[in-house]
């Protein structure tokens, strides 16, 4: 919004009881009524053109004089009637009376007392508005000259802070507030504007502030805020987050207990690329064809294995996962297959039974396939082939009854190409092959995950966020996520958890995220060097675990907990990635 000064036009300024000429001319005879213009006083100026220079002298010395060069005449200069009121004021500043000219020539005069007059009866006008804006509303206004003395204070902030006008106008601001609380101030050293930001200006007050700085001619003069409390909405809140958090709790141990109805409700998002895989799984109802998930690491591969068993067992059919890069080479039979007591040195005497086993009736999901070794991939693809199977130790022929979903997050076909994968497995588990998109393919979800990923962080920490700026927001919209949705997910858990007084906070952001360069410990790469994506992938998921481990303050049960993933799996990553899991 702008405002509309009332200050009059130019030409309403002009006063017209003047007289002109121009040295040599004749000039009539001096007298108080000249056809054509006001009546003449004793103020009104009379002037002269002479040689290109004009000057002026008051009327009532003209009209008792009769010798014209002896006259005290003083300066004055012409403007033309189309130049601001500005340059007419500046031009007073120097000059007591100044000409003002059309393309008809003179048509009258601005003097400095007459403009002075109607300037001031202008700042009467603006300031009688003023006064009664800043009255009727009903929100604190206050503002600081830019020696941080209080010139503004409203009956709104008399109100809401309990201080008279009377007491703090014309005083410094901080000797009624904690500097530091006083955005105002902050505003005026910085010039920075802030719009329905969250603020305390006291320890027990919480208010929705604007603040801006005031300005002219790129100078700051000083700053205004308006606030508007919102205590007692943030007091209902918390109560409310307090009781929703119950009440998401008792969810939580409803849905354990009873089986969803929707398969696909652990699964955030509307976008057509997600819309697309959801469809593609509902046809899989009632099939028992092998899948093949194929995404990049950290979209989710698991919950969409999940939402498959979902579509198309019963509730009570079991789901079993194993991690194939988080099994030891050596036992990956066994634990694949089981195994009888006594088959080998170290072996539980009473025998295990294995994944295939215990997903009877139920699916089995092999994640990271492509890390399985390749001796083992014969024996899966025989379990493919013929359905059945050996226990370690065992000659009693076993039925494999379950379903196969398999996950990788590299390329089987390159694998195939380079030795790494056995071709007829890939066939055989290729059946369905589902593409999983990544989160930089989906960013019309990221609203709704974030959403939902702080909403299950602030209950897990019970701590309330109460303001997530807009900053933030714009900062993880603009972000690519290599690291997928699981990047997403640590990302928001970092900023509730340091989200200690309620605000998120910009600075809180991973490096990455934020694009204010690199962590202080991550050591930067050399002019013209790229990484490749395992080098980015890997160094993502270092600072990951590192976070993870921080956070459980070194605990590795309770970080792989955290981290979604095994505990031989957050091992085996360590172990890859130089961490000494053993330390």
């Amino acid at each position: 919004m702008r405002l509309r000064l009332p200050l009059p036009a130019v030409k309403e300024l002009i006063q017209r009881d003047y007289l002109y000429f121009k040295e040599g001319e004749p000039v009539q005879p001096i007298g108080k009524n000249v056809p054509g213009k006001q009546q003449m006083t004793s103020r009104s100026p009379v002037f002269k053109e002479s040689g290109g220079r004009l000057v002026f002298l008051p009327f009532s010395i003209a009209e008792n004089m009769t010798e014209k060069e002896q006259l005290p005449w003083t300066p004055s200069a012409a403007i033309d009637e189309s130049a601001s009121l500005s340059d007419f004021v500046a031009a007073l500043r120097e000059l007591d009376t100044v000409l003002v000219t059309g393309g008809a020539g003179p048509l009258g005069y601005l003097s400095s007392s007459s403009l002075s007059f109607d300037l001031f009866q202008s700042y009467r006008y603006l300031e009688s508005y003023f006064e009664t804006v800043i009255e009727t509303l009903d929100a604190s206004l206050s503002a600081v000259d830019e020696s941080g003395n209080t010139v503004i204070w409203s009956s709104g902030a008399e109100q809401l802070f309990s201080i008279r006008q009377e007491d703090i106008l014309g005083k410094p601001m901080s000797a009624f507030f904690p500097p530091e609380m006083i955005q105002t101030l902050k505003t005026l050293k910085t010039g920075e504007s802030v719009r329905r930001r969250q603020h305390q200006p006291e320890p027990d007050r919480v208010v929705l502030i604007n603040a801006i700085p005031v300005r002219i001619n790129d100078r700051i003069i000083g700053a205004v805020a308006s606030e508007v409390d919102i205590t007692s909405q943030v007091r209902l809140n918390r109560e409310l987050f307090q009781m929703s958090s119950k009440v998401q709790r008792l969810e939580q141990d409803i849905a354990r207990l009873t089986p969803g109805k929707d398969p696909f409700s652990a699964i955030k998002g509307n976008s057509k690329p997600i819309r697309n895989v959801m469809g593609t799984i509902r046809k899989l109802e009632k099939t028992q064809a092998t899948v093949l998930l194929l995404g990049e690491s950290g979209v989710g591969k698991e919950l969409f294995a999940r939402a498959i068993h979902d579509v198309r067992e019963q509730p009570s059919a079991p789901f079993v996962a194993i991690n194939c890069a988080a099994i030891p080479s050596a036992l990956f039979e066994s634990e694949l297959f089981g195994y009888e007591k006594g088959a080998f040195s170290g072996a539980d005497q009473r025998g295990k039974k294995g994944k295939i086993e215990a997903a009877r009736g139920g699916t089995l999901f092999l994640d990271e396939i492509g890390e399985m070794p390749l001796e083992m991939q014969a024996k899966l693809l025989r379990v493919l082939q013929e359905r059945n199977y050996y226990p370690v130790g065992g000659s009693r022929l076993m039925e494999a009854d379950c379903r196969i979903i398999a996950a990788t997050n590299r390329n089987p076909l390159a694998m195939v190409k380079e030795g790494k994968f056995r071709e007829d497995l890939y066939y055989r588990l290729n059946v369905i092959s589902i593409d999983i998109p990544p989160l930089r393919e989906r960013k019309d979800d990221l609203l709704e995950l974030i959403h939902g990923f702080v909403q299950e962080f602030s209950v897990r920490y019970n701590r309330f966020v109460e303001h997530f700026p807009h900053e933030v927001i714009e900062a993880l919209l603009q972000y690519e996520w290599p690291g997928n949705v699981r990047e997403l997910r640590n990302t928001i858990e970092r900023l509730v958890v340091l989200a200690s007084d309620g605000t998120v906070k910009r600075d809180d952001l991973p490096h990455q995220v934020s694009g204010d360069g690199q962590p202080a410990d991550t050591a930067a790469p050399a002019p013209g060097a790229q990484h490749s994506l395992v080098e980015e992938r890997n160094a993502t998921e270092r600072q990951t675990i590192e976070k993870a481990l921080e956070l459980e303050k070194g605990n590795r049960k309770a970080a792989a907990k955290r981290l979604g993933i095994s505990r031989a799996t957050l091992y085996n990553k360590m172990e890859k990635l130089g961490m000494k899991p053993d330390g």
